[in-house]
């Protein structure tokens, strides 16, 4: 251990504490595991139709086929055929009606991944097929539900609309997205000899997956655990869907009495797992000559899938963002949920929240191009601020407002107004690309809406020699959340941060938890490992103003010692000298995020500790040929509070912006009539990559410590950057609009692929060329 310390471990720009394993390959991921001799591997055979009754199922073939040890149905399941967490309407395999065109029928264990997945397609599969529901629209036509419909209110909404003195009213849509981590859905399962078992598994919610696998398995929950070191990506992918692949292989290792893993393959995995929900918005908006909204109502729609899945909080925290950064004194909005006969749509990060603000940023867009004013205007006009806008429409006070100050500060750093000059410049000599320059803020809610869930635990253990082990409930998904914990222990026990190693999520270890989502993981789980060190700590104090007679006061740990007044020893003797005076040097942490409340009956209250801010300025080119855009140049500004680690967190904040910038404007999710996702592949599924980077950009931390007492005063960083890449879509939108004529709002919906922003061009040319014939 090394006994300086160059710098304090919180605060401070911290390698991920992985790093050096991700580049060299040594990080080991659930498939890297080595299985006991005879391990075996499962493949799905699923549905080829999107709805209908199966009304045979042939399996001999398959049974016969080489390789296969054994297959697995519904009659295989000794508990409740299900693997759905909030509605028990998602079966591990179907018996009846088939709802989707991947829906898992029977699985095959055989000796090779290879074997399983051939011997599958042999299987003579008999359906009924019935109509199937694959547009949103449509579903909502039909009154095809997962949930019931939620409908909030402030004010009336009709009544301002009416009485402004502009109203528009129009649609917009958002499409989904596929969460494409690079490590795919895996689990593996290994019987124990009292019939418990060890599941290793990717997932972002270990404790969930415990109790679905339990629940399948007709087991006690204790009998059941769930490790995972890391992930290769979750992005909420990996909070709910996973219990389905723990679950089969929890069933073929009971069946078989040995090692069995189930690991989709690419195709496999984007045909059967849900993605973000795609969105339709209808909207009518009142508001005055400066573009300053006095009512608006919404119509928000959802694709849910066949089942309900996460998407009840899903859709709530759509309405809770509604607003983003704007004060709504008179709103309506209106939530449908819809059931469409495709994969049942799932967690991804924002979590509902990117595709309410996506709504209202629209609206502001819209208001803006029919006013004839910038876009940026209007926005400013309608921030929170002020006395009596300062509520958000679900009665939460807006405590903390930081927007108006970054956005002072970002136009500046980003010279806004005279790229807007230069822009329209630009525009006015060139005849074929066109750009354009949108900001766009943030406000994004920090805490789970199921209010359980916020809470975390921790275990911290002190060796002998001095060395710390550290086991959370979070996990750990290339983010940085084992990094930023060691740092919060170190600090607290004034360690180098080399001195504390985490080990892997363990339900064994530290029981009930959250999943490591909505951006809670180093608020919950840091929280929950600082008190747990803050007990050690303050036992070997104790111990050690008894032992060397020296006040309590006087006693301090840093840079690897232990100060007792005038005297100075390492920190390893001193857990030394504590461990033979029999001190405990193990200690739990728990921590339940305060102020919290919600009353979903009258949809009021606080439901979230905090908000983080953020806003980018970015600027884009279009081809008005082809309908290809160019990123040009992003400036970001983003509230993370104390930051606990800059690295990290800018790292975070860069990955979020690019991946919000492909979910709007290439990443494109297509069903064919047959209800068949025909982007189920890298070939076919264009996510960004480092070249869609701009070539000058600038993201800066915005340095203000969290007004509410969260860890070291810093802020959830990891959803929050998401949403600002929708300046780069609002930037294709401005570049469209160049084309327009006054007063007319842009056609264009999300994602901007170049087909969409061509046939945008095409119909804004047709626009301006009726207009100018009016004329």
């Amino acid at each position: 251990m090394n006994d300086r310390l160059a710098e304090p471990p919180v605060g401070t720009a911290q390698k991920h504490e992985s790093a050096p394993l991700h580049v060299t390959g040594a990080a080991r991921y659930t498939d890297d595991i080595l299985l006991p001799a005879g391990a075996l591997h499962i493949a799905f055979g699923c549905s080829p139709v999107a709805h209908g009754r199966l009304i045979g199922l042939d399996l001999s073939a398959v049974e016969k086929a080489p390789g296969v040890v054994t297959v697995l149905t519904a009659a295989d399941i000794p508990g409740h055929n299900n693997y759905g967490a909030v509605l028990h309407d998602d079966p591990v395999f179907v018996t009846d009606e088939v709802m989707f065109v991947g829906h898992q029928l029977f699985a095959v264990v055989a000796t090779s991944h290879d074997a399983a997945r051939r011997a599958a397609l042999l299987a003579r599969i008999e359906i009924d097929e019935l109509p199937a529901l694959l547009d949103i629209r449509a579903a909502v036509a039909a009154q095809s539900f997962v949930l019931p419909t939620e409908t909030v209110r402030r004010g009336d909404a009709d009544a301002a609309i009416a009485a402004a003195p502009h109203r528009l009213s129009g649609s917009h849509a958002c499409g989904g997205q596929e969460h494409f981590y690079l490590e795919g859905q895996i689990a593996a399962a290994l019987p124990q000899e009292d019939g418990s078992l060890v599941i290793h598994c990717s997932t972002q919610h270990p404790s969930e997956v415990q109790h679905m696998v339990a629940e399948v398995m007709a087991l006690p929950v204790n009998a059941v655990t769930v490790q995972c070191r890391r992930m290769g990506g979750g992005f909420g992918g990996k909070e709910s869907q996973p219990a389905l692949m723990a679950a089969v292989a929890a069933l073929a290792a009971r069946k078989t009495g040995r090692a069995c893993k189930l690991r989709l393959d690419r195709d496999a995995d984007m045909t059967m797992t849900g993605k973000r929900h795609d969105f339709v918005y209808d909207y009518e908006a009142g508001f005055d000559d400066a573009g300053r909204l006095l009512g608006v109502k919404f119509m928000f729609a959802s694709r849910c899938g066949y089942s309900a899945d996460l998407s009840g909080p899903v859709n709530d925290r759509a309405i809770f963002h509604a607003d983003n950064a704007y004060y709504l004194p008179a709103v309506e909005i209106v939530s449908h949920r819809a059931r469409t006969h495709t994969v049942s749509n799932t967690a991804y990060r924002g979590f509902g929240g990117p595709q309410g603000m996506v709504a209202i940023e629209a609206v502001l867009d819209d208001i803006a191009r029919t006013l004839g004013r910038d876009p940026l205007d209007v926005r400013r006009a309608n921030l929170y601020g002020g006395e009596g806008r300062d509520t958000t429409h679900y009665g939460m006070q807006v405590e903390d407002n930081l927007m108006p100050e970054m956005l002072a500060q970002l136009t500046e750093s980003a010279e806004y107004a005279d790229r807007r000059a230069a822009i329209a410049e630009f525009n006015a000599r060139s005849a074929i690309v066109k750009r354009g320059i949108a900001f766009t803020p943030v406000k994004f809610g920090i805490s789970f809406t199921a209010l359980h869930y916020n809470q975390a635990g921790a275990l911290v253990h002190i060796y002998n020699d001095g060395t710390v082990l550290l086991n959370h409930g979070g996990t750990e998904m290339g983010q940085g959340l084992f990094t930023k914990v060691r740092q919060i222990v170190a600090q607290e026990l004034g360690l180098p941060l080399d001195a504390v190693k985490a080990s892997a999520t363990d339900t064994s270890k530290v029981p009930n938890t959250s999943a490591t989502a909505a951006s809670s993981g180093s608020d919950l789980n840091g929280k929950a490992a600082q008190a747990a060190a803050v007990t050690l700590r303050e036992r070997l104090v104790a111990f050690g103003a008894e032992k060397y007679g020296v006040a309590p006061t006087a006693i301090h740990f840093a840079n690897g010692q232990v100060h007792l007044g005038e005297r100075v020893i390492g920190f390893g003797q001193f857990a030394k000298e504590a461990y033979l005076a029999r001190v405990q040097l193990s200690a739990t942490g728990f921590y339940r995020t305060p102020k919290i409340h919600f009353d979903r009956k009258t949809w009021t209250g606080r439901p979230f500790y905090y908000f983080a801010w953020g806003a980018a300025v970015s600027e884009v080119a279009i081809d008005t040929l082809t309908g290809e855009t160019r990123l040009l140049r992003t400036d970001i500004l983003h509230d993370v509070g104390s930051s606990l680690n800059p690295a990290l967190d800018i790292g975070q904040i860069e990955g979020a912006f690019l991946q919000g910038a492909g979910w709007l404007t290439c990443e494109e999710l297509w069903w064919d009539a047959k209800g068949r996702l025909r982007t189920h592949a890298p070939s076919t599924y264009k996510i960004p990559g480092v070249g869609d980077w701009p070539e000058q950009s600038s993201v800066k931390l915005f340095d203000r410590p969290n007004h509410e007492d969260t860890i070291y005063r810093s802020k959830a960083v990891g959803e929050p950057p998401f949403m600002l890449g929708m300046s780069v879509f609002h930037a294709i939108r401005d570049a469209v609009g160049s084309l327009l004529p006054a007063g007319v709002t842009v056609p264009l919906d999300a994602p901007a692929t170049p087909e969409a922003v061509l046939r945008a061009v095409g119909e804004a040319r047709a626009l301006a060329k009726a207009a100018g014939k009016a004329a």
